[in-house]
C-alpha cells in the first residue's frame, strides 16, 4: 500500500446500524457486469502496461509544469535585469548553472510534499498547492540570492530577485493547474475504487463523488453484506460482492482506492480486512466517526501510539477578525469600483425587460441573531413574492424540502432574470452589504427568515460570522445541497475559519460562478 489515510474506526458496539435490504435487490451475479467497456479497457491497458497509474502520471506532470514555471520566470527576469558588469560569469553561463539547479528546485518541491497528494487525496487542487509553492519558490529565491552573494559568482539586485520571485510563484502555480486539467483527460488518472459499507454513509459518499468526476474516481460499487435500501442518485451502483471477497475484487478490477464508510461489520472484522489490503498498491480511505463536526484544522496526535484526532476551540481572537474585516472593506470597495459599468449595464438590462426596480431587497438573518436587508439585482416580476404561495408544488430542491424553497425553471424569473442566476451575476450588489459590515465576501449562508426559523441548537453557531456572498456551500454544490447538509458545512466554516480558508474558497468560487468545475 503506497499511502493510507487511515483514521480512528468505530469499536464493535459503534457501527453503523441500519435497515437492512436483502442483498439481492441490488447485487450483482459476476464483477464483470459492473464494468463499463471504458474501465474493462483501461483494465486490460494498465495491465498490458500501456496505461500508468495516476501517481505516476500526475507526479512527471506537476515536474514539468514546475520546471516550465520556473524557466519562464528566470528567463523574465534575466530579459528585464541581465547580469551585471560586476558579475563574473556571462549570460549563458548563469543559464547553465540554473539548469543545473533545477533537480535541485525538484528535490526542494518534493520535500514540501507537491508531488503525492493528488494520489492520496480525491480533492486535491493547485488552490491547495499555492501556500507550498509560495513557501517553496521564497525559500528557493532567498537561497538563490545568498549564495549568489557568498561566491562572489553574481551581484543580482533585489528588483530582480523579487522579479523573478513573483513570477516564479505566478507561472509555478499556472502550469500546475494546467497540467492537472491535461491530466484529468487522461485515462491514468481514473482511479478504480471500492466502498465498504452501503448504509447511509456509504451511499452519500458515493453520490458525492458521482457528482464530482473531475477528482476522476472510477466507483465501481459497494461491497456489504447487509446493504441499506439503495437511494436515489447513485446511477448504476450495485453491491459488488461481500466485505470478505474485498481482496480478490481489488485485484480482479484493478482497485486504486478503497473507501471504508462504516458497515455493520465488527470493529475486528474491519481492521483484518485493512490490513489485509496491505499487500495490494491500493490507497485506503476511512471515513472517521463523527465526520460531521471534522474540518481542515484537525490534527492527528498520539498519546502512547495511539491515534487522536484533535478539534480545536473554536475561537477568533480580536485580530483575525479585524483581518477578516480589512479584507472585505479592500476587496468589496474595489470590486464596486471595477464593476460600476458592469452594474449600470445589468441595471437598464432589468429594467428594459420587465417592470419594477433594478435591485431586490429582502430580509434576511445576520450574526448574532440580527437581521438585514441583503441587496441583489432584480430577477423576477414585481409579483413574484405574491404568487410564491401558487408555485409551492413546484418546489423541486431534494424531494421539496420545506425548509429550502428552490424552484428549477421558476416562472417567475424574467428572462434577463434567468442569465443573472445562470452566472450569480444577480449576486454581485452584495458588494454594498459586505462594505456596509452587514455581510463577509465568505461565510455561512444567508438564510431567508422562513428558512432561519428550522434552525435551532448547534446550528446556530452559523450565526456566530456573518453570513457570506460565497462558503462552503456555493463552492461544494450551491443549491444542490440538502438543509441538513447545508447547516453540518456552515458549521465546519464556522469552526474551523481561517483566512487562508477564505481565499481558497474566493478562488473556488470564480468559475462555480459561471457553471464550470473549480480550479483543480
Amino acid at each position: 500500500m503506497t499511502a493510507s489515510t487511515i483514521t480512528p474506526v468505530a469499536p464493535e458496539h459503534e457501527v453503523e446500524r441500519h435497515e437492512t435490504t436483502h442483498l439481492a435487490e441490488w447485487a450483482v451475479d459476476s464483477l464483470e457486469d459492473v464494468l463499463s467497456d471504458r474501465t474493462r479497457n483501461l483494465i486490460q491497458d494498465r495491465r498490458s502496461g500501456k496505461t500508468r497509474r495516476r501517481g505516476w502520471l500526475v507526479r512527471r506532470a506537476l515536474a514539468a509544469a514546475d520546471v516550465a514555471g520556473l524557466t519562464v520566470a528566470f528567463l523574465l527576469a534575466s530579459l528585464v535585469f541581465p547580469p551585471g558588469q560586476a558579475d563574473q560569469i556571462s549570460a549563458w553561463t548563469e543559464i547553465a548553472v540554473f539548469a543545473a539547479s533545477l533537480p535541485v528546485w525538484i528535490l526542494l518541491a518534493k520535500f514540501y510534499g507537491l508531488y503525492d497528494r493528488d494520489e492520496e487525496l480525491t480533492d486535491h487542487s493547485s488552490v491547495d498547492d499555492f501556500f507550498g509553492v509560495f513557501n517553496m519558490v521564497t525559500f528557493g529565491a532567498a537561497t538563490l540570492y545568498a549564495v549568489s552573494w557568498l561566491t562572489g559568482l553574481a551581484h543580482p539586485t533585489i528588483v530582480r530577485i523579487v522579479i523573478f520571485w513573483v513570477g516564479a510563484i505566478m507561472l509555478v502555480a499556472g502550469c500546475r493547474a494546467v497540467a492537472r486539467a491535461l491530466c484529468r483527460r487522461n485515462d491514468a488518472y481514473i482511479q478504480n475504487t471500492v466502498i465498504v459499507g452501503a448504509g447511509i454513509v456509504g451511499q452519500r459518499v458515493a453520490r458525492k463523488l458521482l457528482q464530482h468526476p473531475e477528482y476522476g474516481v472510477n466507483v465501481l460499487g459497494f461491497v456489504d453484506e447487509h446493504p441499506r435500501s439503495r437511494e436515489d442518485g447513485l446511477a448504476n451502483l450495485t453491491i459488488i460482492g461481500e466485505v470478505r471477497d474485498l481482496p480478490e475484487i481489488v485485484h480482479a478490477l484493478d482497485v486504486e482506492r478503497v473507501i471504508v464508510a462504516f458497515s455493520q461489520h465488527p470493529h475486528t472484522k474491519i481492521l483484518e480486512l485493512i490490513r489485509a489490503l496491505n499487500q495490494f498498491d491500493v490507497q485506503v480511505d476511512i471515513v472517521p466517526r463523527l465526520f460531521e463536526v471534522l474540518g481542515p484544522t484537525v490534527r492527528v496526535h498520539a498519546a502512547e501510539g495511539l491515534p487522536l484526532l484533535g478539534l480545536p476551540p473554536a475561537r477568533w481572537p480580536r485580530s483575525n477578525l479585524m483581518l477578516k474585516r480589512a479584507f472585505d472593506v479592500v476587496l468589496s470597495s474595489l470590486g464596486l469600483v471595477l464593476l460600476a459599468p458592469l452594474f449600470a449595464v445589468i441595471a437598464v438590462a432589468i429594467k428594459l425587460d420587465s417592470r419594477g426596480p433594478a435591485f431586490f431587497r429582502q430580509v434576511r438573518m445576520g450574526r448574532g441573531h440580527e437581521t438585514f436587508r441583503m441587496v441583489k439585482f432584480r430577477t423576477m416580476h414585481r409579483d413574484a413574492d405574491a404568487l410564491k404561495h401558487e408555485v409551492a408544488h413546484l418546489n423541486k430542491h431534494r424531494g421539496g424540502d420545506e425548509r429550502m424553497f428552490k424552484i428549477a425553471s421558476d416562472p417567475r424569473a424574467t428572462r434577463v432574470g434567468r442569465f443573472l442566476r445562470r452566472y450569480s451575476l444577480d449576486e454581485l450588489p452584495q458588494l454594498w452589504n459586505v462594505l456596509r459590515g452587514s455581510m463577509s465576501l465568505v461565510g455561512p449562508r444567508p438564510l431567508i427568515l422562513e428558512e432561519a426559523r428550522y434552525v435551532d441548537g448547534w446550528g446556530n453557531r452559523r450565526l456566530d460570522l456573518k453570513p457570506g456572498i460565497t462558503g462552503l456551500w456555493q463552492t461544494l454544490g450551491r443549491d444542490d445541497i440538502p438543509f441538513g447538509e447545508m447547516l453540518g458545512l456552515d458549521y465546519q466554516y464556522v469552526t474551523n475559519w481561517s483566512l487562508s480558508g477564505d481565499l481558497k474558497l474566493i478562488i473556488r468560487t470564480l468559475p462555480a460562478l459561471v457553471g464550470a468545475r473549480p480550479v483543480r
